[in-house]
């Protein structure tokens, strides 16, 4: 699949165009609750409930995952069996970033698609049989862990840094991409990057993000400007760009990943220095999901060799440039070992 550009997305205008299409598709995407029964939810009858050991210093939350494994176990065993239209891989995704996980409203149906999308079907290929066999549920960024506790997906593909603290709540596969906090702001900002010119300046995260993590333990520690307002929060990390251009706040903290298409969205806002966070994204899953995370850690092992990089040049190229060493994982690492 190529990816089609985007045309005219600067703008409040415009993003106003991509509220009302949020709102409009979520409601055609209802969440739905957990019946117990296995077809809504990851685990299903017979799923065992039990404790998983994390490195206790846990310096390296990214190699905190299970070895892989083509077998499969009770959780992708639920998945299977379901039948009919219900016989989908239930995953939460983002619907509103741009080339990650959005509706290009130019496309006919305005399909999901992007670069998280792309790995989602070919995680329902190789467990179902067929990339269409997923059925799609947009979440806002403070609750994609929330909806994988509550069963209402089987995992969450968007754009989700694998951190300790997440670790306590869900499980990770491997990483699949790597980036790292910037700063976006106005071009004609006084802001140049994450240091002292933050001062005094109202800043923007996502609620439940490594962002919003990142600034509240550096101004408690004294490596944020005291006077730097961080107390603008949003429920999806979108959010934050409207409320920059309206001038609401005067910076976004965000994956440098994410905040590279932003700007490709409006040409008036632009990345204010260099990453000053190394993160990894992973396919968060329940905890005690282990085929599914070993069954997913598989099929990150072929697609690292075949498929990772056409869905990079297809839809992260042109943001974040042609050559995609740095945003490529390393060689994974599985220390988990139960």
């Amino acid at each position: 699949m190529h990816a089609r550009r985007m045309r005219g997305w600067g703008g409040v205008g415009a993003m106003a165009l991509v509220c009302v299409l949020a709102l409009s598709f979520m409601l055609l995407l209802p969440w739905t609750q957990s019946r117990g029964d296995g077809s809504t939810g990851t685990g299903g009858p017979g799923v065992a409930e039990g404790t998983h050991a994390v490195d206790a210093s846990c310096q390296s939350p990214e190699k905190q995952t299970l070895s892989p494994s083509a077998a499969d176990g009770p959780t992708i065993a639920a998945i299977k069996a379901r039948t009919g239209e219900k016989r989908k891989l239930i995953v939460g995704v983002d619907q509103n970033s741009f080339r990650w996980g959005y509706r290009d409203p130019n496309n006919t149906g305005a399909a999901l698609e992007g670069f998280d999308i792309d790995l989602v079907r070919r995680i329902a290929e190789v467990i179902l049989g067929d990339r269409n066999a997923v059925q799609f549920k947009a979440i806002p960024t403070n609750q994609r862990v929330p909806a994988i506790q509550e069963g209402r997906v089987d995992m969450v593909v968007r754009t989700m840094t694998i951190t300790c603290d997440r670790l306590k709540d869900v499980a990770f596969s491997a990483p699949y991409f790597r980036t790292g906090q910037q700063v976006l702001a106005p071009k004609s900002s006084t802001i140049t990057g994450y240091d002292g010119t933050l001062a005094k300046k109202k800043i923007c995260t996502a609620a439940g993000s490594t962002a919003n993590t990142q600034l509240t333990g550096d101004l408690k520690a004294g490596k944020l400007p005291a006077t730097a307002d961080i107390s603008t929060t949003v429920p999806n990390q979108l959010d934050c760009l409207v409320r920059l251009q309206l001038g609401e706040v005067d910076a976004v903290v965000t994956d440098g990943a994410l905040a590279a298409s932003q700007a490709a969205q409006d040409p008036t806002v632009e990345l204010k220095g260099a990453a000053f966070t190394a993160e990894y994204y992973g396919v968060a899953m329940k905890k005690d999901a282990d085929d599914l995370v070993r069954r997913v850690n598989q099929i990150l092992v072929e697609y690292r060799a075949n498929g990772w990089q056409r869905s990079y040049t297809d839809w992260l190229s042109a943001t974040l440039g042609s050559d995609s060493a740095t945003s490529m994982p390393p060689a994974p690492q599985y220390l988990r070992t139960s």
